[in-house]
């Protein structure tokens, strides 16, 4: 019986002492950069709240971080990844938005190196060390553990030039609610990558409860106008200069159908039966979040007028 119990106490140890495992392995996605490209879910418990994109630039003596993902753990393992690459401070995050997929992660590089934190004012705004932010909800105890609310150092109103050793960003604000209320892009022309964060997904349905349909298609139109080679995403595998194509028909056709439903007289309560995007339908969280977008399309549109 003891032998039972000793061993029972054992495991239950081992589940508060043992990190939960992301199994991360860093996609190359040119001469520098490297990302960290999370499951196309939402966050669960089992993915630990790897569902979301971060990337690494190396920079020569140093790496600037574009996001830093949704815990401390995360952050850990990843750059635990990268020294395996290469073994360099990290010196930079630039946070692209408030969403907390994308930035919790930045109190393990605040506690190992004093990182600088550049990103959206609203995360200063909106959070304190006292929030309990979706990842503290629903995470398990071994992935979210010593994960904190760490303020952004600089808050980014204009488009600012950063260089770090060799390599310059261009840290460029969307000027509009987009997929949040301020989103950044962020822009390496030596290597032509654009990291659109979460104005730009594929592979699974985004989520638009904070943004906006008109706003997310002007931030398509200031994309087009780039010119790059890589466009990494906030959500979803495809980083080449075609990875957008998803978010654009998206936005597109919920714009043109929400507003052909509006001129049919097709009331709220009717709107997510008449407008389904079902070209979709084989995309991830589809069913999760699909009708969600179309009933708040319909709020920002029913009363629409073209600019």
């Amino acid at each position: 019986m003891r032998k039972i119990i000793s061993t029972m106490a054992i495991l239950g140890l081992s589940t508060s002492v043992f990190a939960h495992d992301y199994k991360l392995e860093p996609k190359k996605i040119n001469d520098n950069t490297w990302c960290f490209l999370g499951k196309l879910e939402a966050p669960t418990k089992n993915n630990g709240g790897f569902m979301s994109n971060h990337c690494y630039v190396n920079t020569g003596k140093n790496y600037v971080l574009i996001d830093a993902g949704a815990t401390y753990e995360l952050a850990k393992q990843a750059y635990e990844k990268m020294s395996e690459i290469k073994k360099l401070p990290v010196s930079t995050i630039i946070l692209t938005h408030e969403h907390d997929d994308h930035w919790l992660g930045a109190s393990f590089y605040k506690k190992e190196f004093n990182s600088k934190l550049i990103g959206s004012s609203l995360i200063n705004k909106n959070y304190n060390e006292n929030s309990k932010t979706r990842m503290f909800k629903m995470l398990s105890e071994d992935a979210i553990k010593n994960t904190s609310i760490i303020k952004v150092d600089e808050e980014i109103k204009e488009v600012k030039t950063l260089k770090v050793d060799e390599v310059e960003f261009q840290i460029i604000p969307i000027g509009r609610k987009a997929h949040s209320s301020d989103d950044l892009f962020v822009y390496v022309p030596s290597n032509k990558t654009l990291f659109a964060s979460d104005v730009v997904m594929n592979g699974r349905i985004t989520s638009n409860r904070d943004g906006s349909v008109i706003g997310q298609l002007k931030a398509v139109e200031m994309i087009e106008k780039m010119d790059y080679n890589n466009l990494i995403p906030g959500h979803g595998f495809d980083t080449s200069k075609n990875a957008i194509n998803e978010t654009k028909q998206y936005f597109t056709l919920l714009k043109q159908r929400v507003l052909e439903a509006v001129e049919e007289e097709v009331g709220a309560a009717n709107i997510t039966k008449h407008v389904k995007m079902e070209e979709f339908k084989d995309k991830a969280l589809y069913e999760e979040l699909n009708s969600r977008n179309v009933f708040d399309a319909y709020s920002e549109l029913e009363f629409y007028e073209e600019e």
